[in-house]
């Protein structure tokens, strides 16, 4: 399955979630471009519609593997598992964190500015990205949106690997992915349009 871009993508995925309309669900975009998926996902099931900053916390030789994760009200993750297997050095681990909470701050004053994240607390949360290659990052929102005590979280994506579907399945309470294909050599490869958003326009978005 092609998708013309983003926008088209969420358009189409928001047809398969018909059933949480009725729950008025948080639709939260992973920045940046899991936003405009989520804004066509909320064009056709409605709700409210926000963002989740999450910064992994990568291990340093290998970054992509998370061995912890970050959110914007200060809450922190451990992957025990991978910290169970690696040797990194608390000030190293210290000096990523800083590293990612300064990105963290810098994307929250860009895309909030002064207003406050809508609280998850009790809602049906629905976590959009543009796709899920390794799963990583989905895995990571999943656990501090956790944290913030929702009723149910649901994540939806377009396109997904097999082995990612597996590990987010864990973390969350339903999973709608439209297209898994046998072989996924990159999420780009599900768009016609996959250019890199700027800045601008996730802020065009959410206001």
């Amino acid at each position: 399955m092609i998708y013309t871009d983003r926008a088209a993508a969420g358009r189409a995925l928001g047809a398969e979630l018909g059933h949480l309309r009725a729950s008025d669900p948080l639709v939260l975009g992973l920045p940046r471009g899991g936003v405009p998926v989520a804004a066509g996902v909320r064009e056709i099931i409605g709700g409210d519609l926000d963002i989740l900053l999450v910064r992994k916390l990568g291990v340093p030789w290998q970054p992509e593997l998370a061995m912890g994760a970050i959110g914007e009200d200060g809450t922190r993750v451990l992957n025990r598992d991978v910290l169970g297997h690696i040797s990194v050095a608390p000030a190293e681990f210290a000096d990523i964190e800083h590293a990612e909470r300064g990105e963290l701050e810098r994307r929250r004053a860009v895309w909030r500015g002064d207003r406050a994240p809508i609280p998850l607390t009790g809602r049906t949360v629905l976590i959009v990205d543009d796709g899920m290659a390794t799963g990583a990052t989905v895995v990571v929102a999943c656990r501090v949106a956790r944290m913030r005590e929702p009723a149910r979280i649901v994540v939806a994506v377009p396109v997904s690997s097999s082995e990612a579907m597996d590990r987010v399945a864990l973390e969350c309470d339903e999973l709608v992915c439209p297209s898994v294909p046998e072989s996924l050599g990159g999420v780009g490869t599900a768009y016609q349009d996959f250019h890199q958003l700027a800045d601008d326009e996730v802020t065009a978005l959410l206001d």
